[in-house]
């Protein structure tokens, strides 16, 4: 397929994405201001409550209606597949790129009648989730490589954003990976925003700061925070408290918890603004990652890029991402509350300034002409990418 004069159009479609969901709206926002600065034309096809058609930074975003899920806390998915084949034969894309190898597969199928190049994005471990949904070890692993095995036929290219990510469709002998980071806004996202009213706002002189920047919803195990908080002030003795930025499904259930407990716990909602997210992450002592099916973990690395050092689940696939900037926890309260302490008897500056050293490896420059690599579509000689 030749390339036309003023690039390609790259039609994204997704699923599982709301105004204020977290780290997959997040990548595709700057992928899709990379793809437009490297001089191609990228439409995200998304589910919503209507259908709406706007010009924006990242490029033309289509909604579509969609069907909510039912205990997700504001997710939809795009259940009419004549609507989004409507949609897609329209827009006539030169390459299709699917985040949600569930219900959306079958553009796969779509793709290859069409003469079209796709590529399904895995954000997600799939073995893990079924583990998280509560099926046995075993099963889950077979569940999983039926579904992975049906996506690797489906779409010419599997993109993995981590060697973690990429091990269950490599056990299944899958021969279309590429491998892609994800990257972090290091201008937004930035040490120079920790504030002294915002930690004051949380906590009081002498107390330990915590912040959990998560969707609340079962498989990113936020309840291990307040576990993780609980130990460390009543075993350990340690002033902390415990700010919580996130919507989901399990926010009252995770109040009453805090409240049964007397833990000093505030949650905070969403948080839209970035400069407010930034304040926030910059002005903790620690962050917590607690989430066992961690592919990529966007909020975790825009922690180290504010400065703050981050307890991650040692399941996921976050370890060798913060590298020595964090510390890997056993999946347990007490797991995170060793590894909160460990962090904090590390001199303050040199763990800030670690975590930003690490943070800074991951720049969406990189990731985005990663992406165009894995779609065959190199960066334009000349053309700007995406600023961070």
């Amino acid at each position: 397929m030749s390339r036309p004069p003023d690039g390609l159009r790259i039609v994204r479609v997704a699923n599982f994405v709301t105004p204020v969901s977290g780290g997959l709206r997040t990548a595709l926002r700057h992928l899709g201001e990379g793809y437009l600065a490297a001089g191609h034309r990228p439409v995200l096809v998304v589910p919503g409550r209507r259908r709406t058609d706007e010009s924006t930074p990242q490029g033309r975003v289509i909604t579509l209606p969609g069907r909510p899920v039912p205990g997700s806390g504001g997710y939809r998915v795009l259940t009419d597949r004549r609507a989004v084949a409507r949609t897609l034969a329209e827009l006539a894309p030169d390459r299709l790129e699917v985040s949600d190898r569930t219900t959306l597969r079958w553009t796969g199928a779509w793709a290859r009648a069409q003469g079209v190049r796709s590529m399904m994005v895995s954000h997600e471990s799939a073995t893990g989730l079924l583990g998280t949904w509560g099926a046995p070890a075993g099963t889950a692993r077979t569940l999983a490589d039926r579904l992975n095995a049906r996506t690797a036929r489906a779409y010419d290219t599997v993109l993995c954003t981590t060697a973690w990510a990429a091990a269950e469709f490599e056990r299944i002998g899958a021969t279309n990976l590429a491998r892609a980071p994800l990257g972090v806004d290091l201008a937004q996202l930035h040490p120079d925003f920790r504030d002294p009213q915002v930690r004051a706002r949380y906590a009081e002189p002498g107390q330990v700061l915590l912040v959990l920047c998560s969707r609340l919803s079962p498989e990113k195990r936020p309840e291990r925070a307040l576990e993780a908080l609980a130990v460390l002030r009543r075993r350990h003795r340690m002033p902390a408290v415990l700010a919580v930025a996130g919507a989901g499904p399990l926010r009252r259930r995770l109040e009453a918890r805090a409240a049964e407990l007397r833990l000093p716990v505030r949650f905070l909602g969403h948080l839209g603004g970035r400069a407010e997210v930034a304040a926030l992450l910059a002005s903790a002592d620690a962050v917590l990652a607690p989430g066992p099916v961690e592919t990529f973990g966007l909020a975790a690395l825009e922690a180290l890029a504010c400065g703050t050092p981050v307890a991650v689940s040692r399941s996921s696939a976050l370890p060798p991402i913060v590298g020595s900037a964090g510390l890997a926890a056993d999946d347990s309260g007490e797991g995170f509350a060793t590894a909160v302490r460990e962090l904090l008897a590390r001199p303050a500056e040199q763990r800030r300034a670690a975590a930003r050293a690490r943070a800074e490896v991951f720049g969406w420059e990189s990731a985005v002409a990663a992406f165009l690599a894995a779609h065959r579509v190199p960066t334009p000689v000349g053309r700007p990418e995406a600023a961070p």
